[in-house]
């Protein structure tokens, strides 16, 4: 498994194009949006805008690489044939969906730690030492969710559907999540969905510490039952794919 997961990474690495969008657009995007009101404030929120949409971008560039690249790779990989391949190895079930959420995972560092140096170098966010690390702790961990999710979307759809069925899932979960724009500028009922929406306590994990808390066990329970329900549809999925082969 650890064989897989370094190639994962590699092929990851060297694809120019997925690189640009899940490391060097979010913080591009982070700069954008925030820009020159990033030491403002919006009613409904207990930081600025550049705190809000540091997290709010790291979690956007997390998404990127975890979902869209995990979920398009493996439905490539199954018409290529190359997962048939693999179920002739050693390599179990249970194995191959954990190492794809966890090589996707880690190709999201880069973008959450490019977006985090964007906000102490160019947006002017000032943290201490240990909320710079836990909001990038638990930004990493986050993705994990919709690595997992990634996986599940690739066995679940073919290589003709699986791009807008991805991009449903991924701008439905950045709107309602409050990636975009924040949820207290909602109207009432999206907010009310949106309390239940996975990108919706992963951002609200970073946002806690910014404000010198720890983070609230209703988000991190919250992603840990989606992480669960997500990793067995991936493991479910593999395994009905495997008994149509």
């Amino acid at each position: 498994m650890k064989t897989l997961i370094r190639l994962e990474i590699t092929r990851a690495l060297r694809n120019k194009k997925f690189m640009f969008f899940s490391v060097i657009y979010p913080p591009a995007l982070y700069v954008l949006i925030a820009g020159s009101n990033s030491h403002t404030t919006m009613p409904g929120l207990d930081i600025d805008l550049s705190l809000y949409y540091m997290v709010a971008m790291a979690a956007f560039g997390a998404m990127t690489a975890v979902l869209m690249g995990n979920s398009e790779r493996i439905a490539r990989e199954r018409e290529a044939g190359w997962v048939r391949q693999l179920r002739l190895t050693a390599l179990p079930g249970r194995g191959y969906v954990a190492a794809k959420i966890a090589s996707a995972a880690t190709v999201s560092l880069p973008s959450i730690l490019l977006v985090l140096l964007t906000g102490a170098v160019a947006m002017g966010v000032r943290l201490d030492a240990w909320q710079w690390v836990a909001v990038g702790l638990s930004s990493w961990a986050g993705s994990f969710v919709f690595a997992a999710l990634g996986v599940a979307i690739g066995y679940l759809a073919t290589g003709d559907a699986v791009r807008p069925l991805t991009m449903l899932f991924y701008f439905g979960l950045a709107f309602l999540g409050g990636l975009w724009l924040p949820s207290s500028s909602l109207p009432g009922w999206v907010q009310d969905i949106g309390a239940w929406v996975p990108t919706h306590a992963y951002t609200a994990l970073g946002q806690a510490v910014e404000v010198g808390h720890a983070p609230h066990l209703g988000d991190v329970g919250l992603l840990a039952g989606y992480l669960v329900l997500f990793a067995s549809a991936a493991a479910w999925l593999y395994r009905r794919d495997t008994r149509k082969a």
